[in-house]
């Protein structure tokens, strides 16, 4: 695999943000086939990789890691990482959950521009990216990903596919890879290709997946020894994606533009049963200059344009409701030289997009057609203080939504953070971070007012919400060098104006009147806005991550996210801790991993059930041989082996859709 080249993610990573979860050089390397190789983290506008970021919250999955996660969804593939959860909703539509945050409050990216889909608006919308192409895919957590847009308060996930190339290959190169799981028949072929002409690299990568419905180890609905057993219904995916790009790359920078097409069908398994046709057409530019004029390094533009749709089918397959969003971004982003001591980044953003959920079968729309528009500026520097490392960063946003026939909202946001680190012996530190960040309510959280069907409820918006406020403060220790390392992180982030949505307990019609049957009508979900506070741990401790012979790995992470009338907010996760082992020598390596997680009964006013605590153990083999200049790799993976009945506190399914059963996974993979 060719060295990672910084395709220096639009955007300005706030440095000052979380030390506290600065990840240590060990992590921040991939090793293939006994070669250690450092791994650039693209979401950073100071192109450092990822172990020398002492105060960016990153964690960057590549290489074999990669590959052994990577499932059928970005919320399956990270579900395990520390501090990430997922809302599992069914097999195609799983979207990660950050610190207890999720939805419009973690944001998705595609080689650093927004994926542009509408996952963040409810659980059963699948992210519009593909990881089985993906080169790596970079985890920011906490409010270091506030550069990005006030919709990061949560965090952020940046998928790099590095479909635009930014350095010249020597000969051709790719890798194609084949694999089949036993729990669903599923079947997947993907694959990318890398090039050059003269100056003009190219790239092209594609995926194909087909599962059925996947077999559960008990009965599906929890407690209930008499309802179904063996596949979940609805469980299902279909998904194509192909994507070409290509640039003109010289000593001075490069130009490029890419294109991707994506389509996906996948089963919605709640109790009525339901379907998602997804399709998103994608178009990016990108560029950059190195030395553009005196005291500056770099100047960077990116623009992308992303045409999404996708259509909720009912029994029939017939359209119930269809949303709908296209979108332009552009980006702008200047890095100085170091001047006085500072080192830093600033740049604009703009956005336009025109979002729509109607119905197709002539009830009321879920959202009505809202154009939004937001401008923003943003400032990052760097510095030292001695031996302790300080960041300062800072945006400015307004963010317009002008919806048809409701009231027009217009919304001032700043968001900002100071943090240093300080290494009070060799290979320890301490670092503390303090940040503030506003966010604006998001398009169906002012406007919903129609049934949506995938989730049986009925969607209220408030057009009066006004913003969140979230106020910061995270401490760190951590040990970064020698074989054994270890980090803990202690947060706590106070929200005024949480928005959430309540489900009151009424029933309505499809027309949104009371008194529907509750089998057949749609449970009433208000917006609201209240205080809130979340706060939490985590902690980790590694062995020899990256070199051969055996490694070894233990985390724990718990948070908490409550209102502060003392109620629990809803979708919670379970606290959790886990431990691995693996060896890796010569063409082999294997693994064998053990998470914990405890029971969760810190519910919400309107949740009924606690969730139940579950052991999830995997495993890995691989073995890697020569073909004359193609490295083919033969792996096994095993999912869940005591094949768990497991159910994700943070699923709205929980208590109807348990987690696939026990998953054997057989594939091949050639890299050339």
């Amino acid at each position: 695999m060719k060295k990672m080249q910084p395709t220096l993610v639009a955007s300005a990573i706030l440095f000052a943000y979380s030390p506290a979860f600065a990840e240590s050089p060990a992590d921040a390397q991939a090793v293939n086939n006994g070669k250690v190789q450092q791994v650039v983290v693209t979401a950073n506008p100071l192109r450092n990789g990822e172990g020398d970021q002492i105060l960016t919250p990153a964690k960057v999955l590549a290489g074999d890691e990669l590959r052994d996660k990577v499932g059928s969804s970005l919320g399956e593939t990270l579900q395990n990482e520390l501090g990430v959860s997922a809302s599992a909703f069914g097999a195609g539509a799983s979207r990660p959950i950050i610190r207890g945050m999720g939805g419009s409050r973690v944001k998705m990216l595609e080689n650093g521009m927004a994926t542009s889909d509408v996952s963040g608006l409810s659980n059963d919308h699948a992210v519009a990216s593909e990881g089985a192409v993906a080169r790596q895919i970079e985890i920011l957590r906490g409010p270091a990903a506030l550069l990005y847009g006030s919709g990061a308060i949560g965090g952020l996930v940046n998928v790099v596919n590095e479909r635009i190339p930014t350095a010249l290959e020597d000969k051709p190169t790719g890798q194609v890879e084949t694999r089949y799981s036993t729990v669903d028949n599923g079947r997947n072929v993907s694959g990318s290709m890398d090039g050059a002409a003269g100056h003009v690299g190219m790239h092209i990568d594609g995926n194909w997946r087909d599962a059925g419905d996947y077999k559960i180890p008990g009965n599906r609905v929890l407690g209930d020894p008499t309802s179904a057993s063996g596949r979940l219904p609805d469980s299902d995916t279909s998904e194509r994606s192909i994507g070409a790009g290509a640039s003109y790359i010289r000593d001075w920078g490069y130009v490029g533009l890419s294109a991707n097409h994506l389509s996906n069908n996948y089963g919605i398994p709640s109790a009525e049963g339901s379907r998602i046709d997804q399709r998103q057409n994608r178009y990016d530019f990108d560029s950059l200059v190195h030395d553009p004029f005196s005291g500056f390094e770099t100047a960077r533009f990116k623009a992308g344009f992303t045409d999404y749709r996708h259509a909720e089918l009912g029994e029939d397959l017939s359209p119930e409701v269809v949303f709908s969003n296209r979108s332009f971004e552009s980006r702008l982003e200047l890095t100085h030289k170091p001047v006085g001591g500072f080192h830093g980044t600033f740049g604009v953003q703009t956005e336009n997009t025109h979002f729509s959920a109607l119905s197709a079968a002539g009830g009321p729309d879920t959202v009505p057609v809202t154009h939004s528009t937001s401008q923003a500026a943003f400032l990052v520097e760097e510095t030292k203080v001695g031996p302790v490392a300080v960041n300062a960063g800072a945006r400015y946003e307004n963010v317009r939504r002008e919806p048809v026939g409701n009231v027009e909202r217009s919304f001032d946001l700043g968001s900002g953070s100071v943090g240093a680190l300080w290494p009070f012996m060799r290979g320890y530190s301490a670092g503390a971070t303090l940040s503030y960040a506003q966010r604006a309510p998001s398009t169906d959280e002012l406007y919903s007012g129609g049934p949506h069907d995938a989730t049986v409820t009925f969607d209220v918006g408030n057009p009066d919400l006004h913003k969140e406020i979230s106020r910061n403060i995270e401490l760190s220790l951590q040990k970064d060098t020698g074989l054994l390392r270890w980090k803990a992180n202690l947060f706590r982030n106070n929200v005024s104006g949480f928005i959430y949505g309540h489900v009151t307990g009424l029933t309505l019609d499809e027309d949104g009147n009371p008194g529907a049957n509750p089998a057949d009508g749609f449970r009433q979900r208000l917006f609201e806005q209240a205080p809130a506070h979340i706060q939490g741990v985590e902690g980790e401790l590694t062995w020899n991550q990256t070199g051969m012979g055996w490694n070894g790995r233990l985390f724990a992470d718990g948070s908490r996210g409550k209102l502060d009338s003392g109620e629990s907010l809803p979708l919670q996760p379970a606290d959790r801790i886990g431990a691995s082992v693996g060896y890796r020598q010569a063409d082999w390596r294997a693994g064998l991993s053990w998470t914990h997680a405890r029971g969760q009964d810190r519910l919400a006013s309107f949740e009924d059930t606690p969730t139940p605590a579950y052991n999830l153990v995997d495993a890995n083999l691989s073995y890697t041989q020569k073909l004359d200049k193609m490295d083919l790799t033969w792996f096994v993976l095993a999912k869940n082996l005591l094949n768990e009945d497991i159910r994700l506190s943070t699923s709205l399914l929980k208590d109807i859709s348990p987690l696939p059963g026990r998953n054997l996974v057989f594939g091949v993979r050639a890299h050339f």
